[in-house]
């Protein structure tokens, strides 16, 4: 019987559309655009969750397994991605933040594993930078697995599909003609750049 090793939930704060898993030690994934899955992508080493806020907290939930679980039930995203971790720590972590207060996803250490990401309340305030509840909530699993390509499960929120119609490498999701636009994008590639030192 496949029982989660370790799980946790913690509300996760969300930046600029997206929270990271990443490894304290060193990338954890070559880099995947957003519109492949909708949900899932890879961006400077970090694995990057797309949310429909633009910045809040949002309540996350990780299970790390000895080997694959079936997909959750009720949820109205689902996408897949494979990650290597160094370190053997596999930590959710806000984009501009410490990593927050969950277990890590790494369940045997450093190796490969495959991450299955479920969402669902994208579509409930998309955009906004300010909500007064928690509206959208994450199953991420994981488990030990060999490299494979990242995969869509389950598709039927309106969020996914506006990011997976958007071209490559131009995923920041407008949903309002009065909103931050052209401004969002160029903030978060300056944080981007400067978190890679590429400013001096």
């Amino acid at each position: 019987m496949n029982e989660p090793a370790r799980t946790g939930t913690a509300l996760v704060h969300a930046e600029y559309h997206l929270f990271q898993i990443t490894d304290p030690q060193g990338p954890v994934a070559d880099d995947l655009d957003t519109s492949r899955t909708g949900l899932v992508s890879a961006d400077g080493g970090a694995i990057e969750v797309a949310t429909g806020i633009h910045t809040g907290d949002v309540r996350v939930t990780v299970e790390s397994h000895t080997r694959r679980p079936a997909p959750a039930r009720g949820w109205e995203e689902i996408a897949e991605i494979s990650c290597h971790s160094l370190s053997g720590e596999l930590l959710v972590t806000p984009f501009m933040d410490d990593p927050a207060d969950l277990p890590s996803l790494a369940s045997q250490g450093p190796g490969s594993y495959r991450l299955r990401v479920h969402a669902r309340g994208r579509d409930r305030a998309v955009d906004h930078t300010t909500v007064d509840e928690v509206v959208e909530s994450y199953l991420i699993q994981s488990w030990p697995a060999a490299h494979q390509d990242a995969s869509l499960l389950r598709a039927t929120d309106a969020y996914g599909a506006q990011v997976r119609d958007q071209p490559a490498d131009d995923t920041i999701v407008i949903d309002r003609e009065d909103s931050l636009d052209i401004r969002v994008g160029r903030e978060r590639d300056i944080l981007r750049r400067a978190q890679r030192g590429e400013y001096s």
